[in-house]
């Protein structure tokens, strides 16, 4: 007898497959079509978050151009600026004599000792610029090692105290309860910490000074920080980056029978010197008290 139930079994099945088969055909299919809209979708995503990656670090980079042009200028303006002013002085004092204004050949003798006098300031101030330029240009090397703070800081405290002293204004050093180290050249790091306490106490009119250090963690590294704390009209304002138009160049100091550096021209200096230690300096007011303002030396601490 023929067994029709093994025909309907094999007719279900070839159903069945193709079935399955269209089935799977068409979930390809739309695979295929919707699989390129969103390749596409998450490359463009993807694209456009590159770029404004890209734009911002562009923008950053010309940012740090722009502030990193605008800071050379500033400094050969006012080195031009320190250079020329002593200059004027050494032209006026020779006028007067060649132009026979003296009265007697005393003063003459006399101004001609004043410019002898101006003369070696100025070369003192040439070589001082210079020997920071060397530093910027790796002519000269530093002497990069771990060094003292506490020895830093009383040698900085004896060299300076006794101007303040004479000027009846407070001076105040803590030091570091442990002895901290930093990876500085000893030297140079001394040099900046001189020049600024002499600055500050060179503008000051009243009030007092103050000096300590702290250290800070950041990114695996030991930074030490040196803050100078002092009156706020003790430092200059910002000077123009312009000063080859300002009205003091032109202006011949007669009173002052010795040339001396601008203020701003010694922060410039010891901003220089810093960087080529791998510190920075920065200059802000007191976050508790407005009439100071704060000096902060960053130097890379040993750790």
């Amino acid at each position: 007898m023929f067994d029709t139930s093994n025909w309907i079994y094999l007719a279900a099945s070839f159903g069945l497959g193709f079935g399955i088969r269209g089935l799977i055909h068409r979930v390809a299919k739309v695979n295929r079509e919707k699989s390129p809209v969103t390749s596409v979708g998450e490359s463009q995503e993807q694209e456009k978050q590159d770029l404004e990656k890209q734009l911002l670090q562009t923008h950053l980079a010309y940012q740090m151009v722009q502030e990193m042009g605008a800071f050379k200028a500033g400094f050969l303006a006012r080195t031009t600026h320190a250079l020329r002013s002593p200059l004027n002085g050494l032209i006026g004092l020779h006028q007067l004599i060649l132009s026979d204004l003296c009265e007697n050949p005393e003063e003459e003798r006399e101004f001609i000792q004043q410019a002898l006098e101006r003369a070696l300031k100025l070369l003192k101030l040439i070589d001082e610029i210079l020997n920071v330029a060397r530093l910027q240009a790796g002519t000269n090397r530093l002497n990069i090692q771990p060094f003292s703070v506490i020895d830093v800081l009383k040698e900085t405290h004896n060299l300076t105290a006794i101007l303040a002293e004479n000027r009846s204004y407070k001076y105040d050093i803590t030091f570091p309860q442990e002895d901290v180290h930093a990876l500085v050249d000893p030297y140079w790091l001394r040099y900046t910490l001189v020049s600024l306490v002499e600055t500050a106490i060179a503008g000051m009119e009243e009030g007092g000074i103050s000096l300590h250090t702290q250290v800070c963690h950041r990114q695996k590294s030991y930074i030490l920080q040196i803050c100078l704390d002092v009156p706020s009209h003790a430092l200059p304002p910002q000077e123009s980056i312009d000063l080859a138009t300002a009205e003091t160049l032109t202006t011949i100091d007669t009173n002052s029978n010795q040339p001396n550096m601008s203020p701003g021209m010694k922060i410039v200096l010891t901003q220089n010197i810093l960087e080529v230690m791998g510190g920075k300096l920065d200059i802000y007011a007191h976050p508790e008290q407005p009439d100071i303002t704060r000096v902060l030396i960053s130097v890379p601490a040993s750790q």
